[in-house]
């Protein structure tokens, strides 16, 4: 199983060594910080901590869903190859908008599912949903437990309201922090709220598009509102119940 079987030991005395599993998302971090490449020669490279804690909670959430095969495991390679992915991302955006600096998004951690899907055995009832469906909730998933760790408690009714009174925002991941950060300003409380909580400063612009980002990506795992595969989020829909093989067999068998 990879990240766990050094192969001497397992052959000669049985042993299996834990070598690429740490125990909390702060010593990840701390591990991912380390190994990914995210230095990029022509521009400065900042990645919110909220982000990387976001990378790391998605390989820590993999690695206890029941979908995901645990003999194979998910072992540290896939939050450095995330966070590469994610950076990478950012740069293409910073060098199409002529942005001075790379600020990775939560929508950049979308972009690298390949990267995420690559470093998942599936079980039987994964393979029925699909990789890049399991992917994306682990991303939800994530990107809530991160919002409840910095801002647990908070009231985010008005942006509920805002969402089911039939308010909607189409989030382009290509665009410059100032323009997406006008469309996240209709939203009610949206803004004070990333201020507030300390995700951003009032004067820095792509941080704060990160961080509104993150708010809207946990309302999305509570199911408080919806969010389409093209990044447009709007009031929340119930999802359709998924019949056995649907992937495979365009509507399942009845």
């Amino acid at each position: 199983a990879r990240g766990k079987i050094i192969t001497p030991l397992k052959d000669r005395i049985g042993s299996e060594i834990m070598t690429h599993y740490p125990e909390t998302v702060e010593l990840g971090m701390a591990i991912t910080q380390q190994e990914a490449w995210t230095a990029r020669g022509h521009r400065p490279v900042r990645v919110p901590d909220f982000i990387a804690e976001l990378v790391e909670r998605v390989a820590f959430a993999a690695r206890v869903d029941r979908r995901v095969d645990k003999r194979s495991g998910v072992s540290q390679r896939m939050p450095i190859s995330v966070t590469e992915n994610v950076v990478s991302n950012a740069e293409r955006r910073a060098v199409a908008t002529g942005d001075a600096e790379i600020v990775p998004r939560v929508s950049d951690l979308y972009a690298a599912l390949p990267a995420i899907t690559g470093k998942l055995e599936l079980e039987y009832e994964g393979e029925l949903v699909g990789g890049a469906t399991i992917a994306r909730e682990l991303i939800r998933k994530a990107a809530d437990e991160t919002f409840e760790e910095r801002a647990g408690g908070v009231n985010v009714d008005e942006i509920v309201m805002w969402f089911d009174e039939g308010g909607a925002l189409q989030v382009a991941d290509d665009a410059k922090a100032d323009v997406v950060l006008q469309g996240f300003d209709v939203v009610p409380d949206l803004l004070r709220i990333v201020h507030n909580t300390g995700l951003a400063r009032e004067d820095d612009a792509p941080q704060a598009v990160a961080g509104c980002e993150l708010v809207l990506e946990a309302l999305v795992a509570r199911r408080r509102i919806s969010r389409s595969d093209g990044g447009r989020y709007t009031r929340a829909v119930a999802e359709p119940r998924r019949r056995p093989n649907q992937d495979y067999f365009g509507g399942g068998l009845g």
